[in-house]
């Protein structure tokens, strides 16, 4: 079982536990509900019984079948990364990488594939990581009092991430570009990982 593959089933895992349902009965409880879209599963999930964003998505898209661990079957972490920036996104992978080096720096967290981008996870998530266009990846992060600033950019209320970064070339993560930038930014991806702690 990959990294990935491990990470999607301990969030399941702690799922079932806190509920105390399987994930075949909540997949029932969505079947039943006669609700199609994923936006309105979700909603059910979050409002009627109680679950987090994160974890309402994992099992809504389990139970669809679009989950990134269907998506992410016998593939590593890697091959993975290679598959998000593949075509026209190609140049973004180094980006990508960087940021993730400077992520795999604060400790231990569990990496979740999503449709489209990589929730990191400790306790809860405190950041996604992915293409947003060809030629700009996204950096959201979940911390609470920081002040927004032209680069780190404050999210609407009831979104995944409270705040969020986009890069569009490699030198936005070089500290021989800029060194101020840089460890502003190693500041504010130490803040997001220890609140979710």
């Amino acid at each position: 079982m990959s990294e990935v593959q491990q990470a999607v089933a301990k969030q399941l895992a702690n799922i079932v536990q806190r509920s105390g349902k399987s994930i075949a009965e909540w997949t029932e409880i969505l079947q039943q509900s006669g609700l199609q879209k994923h936006s309105q599963l979700l909603a059910l999930l979050k409002n009627e019984h109680g679950m987090t964003h994160g974890d309402a998505n994992l099992v809504v898209h389990t139970a669809m079948k679009t989950d990134g661990a269907s998506v992410a079957e016998g593939l590593s972490y890697e091959e993975l990364e290679q598959a998000m920036y593949a075509g026209p996104k190609a140049a973004l992978l180094p980006t990508h990488q960087a940021l993730m080096a400077m992520l795999r720096e604060l400790g231990d967290f569990d990496i979740a594939p999503k449709k489209g981008y990589f929730s990191l996870r400790r306790s809860k998530q405190f950041a996604m990581l992915g293409p947003a266009t060809n030629s700009r990846i996204e950096l959201g992060l979940n911390m609470k009092n920081v002040t927004a600033t032209e680069r780190l950019l404050a999210q609407a209320a009831g979104g995944m991430c409270q705040y969020k970064i986009k890069f569009t070339q490699l030198s936005e993560v070089d500290a021989k570009v800029d060194a101020q930038a840089y460890a502003e930014l190693k500041n504010w991806l130490q803040l997001a990982y220890d609140s979710a702690a």
